[in-house]
């Protein structure tokens, strides 16, 4: 979907070369790792991300940051469940805490929120493999911008 859109510059102060089809759905660097949103509602979300060549460090395991990238997204989409559409908010802590290694097949991010206040919530993810191994342990609070 963003495909025509991947290598253009992004210029602060002007307007975005993309638009979301919906306030659930994956943006341009999801999309680019190849997320996809399995299910989100209710402050909880499943996404999974299949283990491509791209995605691979030196010796041939999922690289780190793309296990991140996968729980951190699986934690904003299950705010973006329970958030009235257009709310802003961001990342400002997180952790990620590795089990096993990722060698292959696709990977699953099961997140939830856990707290919330006024602005900030906290959020957890489990990142299994194919097999279903937990991989990685995730645990995030995000922001919600002041009005």
């Amino acid at each position: 979907m963003y495909k025509k859109v991947f290598d253009l510059p992004m210029v602060a102060g002007t307007e975005l070369p993309f638009e979301l089809p919906e306030w659930i759905a994956c943006a341009p660097f999801e999309e680019y790792l190849g997320m996809r949103i399995e299910q989100a509602a209710a402050g909880q979300a499943v996404l999974s991300m299949p283990f491509k060549v791209k995605l691979a460090q030196g010796k041939g395991f999922m690289h780190g940051g793309a296990v991140t990238a996968l729980a951190d997204t699986s934690v904003a989409i299950a705010i973006k469940s329970v958030l009235p559409e257009g709310t802003n908010f961001v990342t400002v802590d997180l952790g990620l805490r590795f089990h096993a290694p990722v060698t292959g097949g696709t990977v699953k991010a099961v997140a939830r929120i856990v707290e919330r206040d006024d602005r900030n919530i906290k959020g957890e993810a489990e990142v299994f493999d194919e097999s279903g191994v937990k991989v990685a342990t995730f645990t995030s609070v995000f922001r919600i911008k002041r009005r």
